[in-house]
């Protein structure tokens, strides 16, 4: 009998120890807006860019790397912004968050993307992606529900997606696996034609 209640006093005393180690912040809020025209990114060349600019359009947000095994999305990418850029925008985000894929400078990955892929879309200088203090606030947008109204997915891999519409509202969340030509997509930003 002294052992049952040795066991239950240990699940109710464990937990308690052991909280601090696994509590997860959540984030303020209070300075971020709703709105994902409301937001600022510095491109791959240092220029701010509003992304109130691509405004009537589709836009494909997408965390990218040099070094991963999904490097080669850079293609399909530019396939899909040459071949559906009237519909669609595509942002390209350098992170180094996964594996340190992403080690270069913003002018070595734009040199790489360049005469690797012949990348035309616009790309943005290397950022934070992943759900830390100094994730940039586009990504807190899109991945916290309480902003963009959809989703709290923070991507977990290179190459995660993220298609928003006409008006500015998440559509979308697409993982590393799902290429940017598939239909799940394409057909995505096509509807309404």
């Amino acid at each position: 009998m002294t052992k049952y209640y040795f066991f239950i006093i240990l699940l109710f005393i464990i937990p308690v120890i052991l909280l601090p180690f696994f509590k997860i912040d959540k984030k303020d809020l209070s300075d971020s807006s709703a709105s994902f025209y409301d937001y600022n990114a510095l491109s791959i060349d240092g220029n701010e860019i509003n992304m109130s600019l691509y405004k009537g359009k589709k836009i494909l947000i997408v965390n990218v790397a040099s070094k991963c095994g999904f490097t080669p999305q850079y293609k399909d990418l530019q396939t899909l912004h040459e071949k559906y850029g009237d519909k669609v925008v595509v942002l390209g985000f350098p992170s180094n968050d996964f594996l340190f894929q992403e080690p270069g400078s913003n002018s070595k990955i734009k040199e790489f993307c360049e005469l690797n892929y012949g990348v035309t879309f616009q790309m943005f200088e290397k950022i934070t992606v992943k759900n830390k203090k100094n994730q940039h606030p586009i990504y807190i947008w899109l991945s916290n529900k309480e902003l963009n109204n959809n989703s709290s997915f923070t991507p977990s891999w290179n190459f995660c997606k993220y298609l928003i519409d006409e008006n500015g509202n998440l559509i979308k969340f697409f993982n590393s696996k799902v290429n940017p030509l598939d239909s799940s997509i394409v057909n995505l930003i096509i509807e309404n034609e």
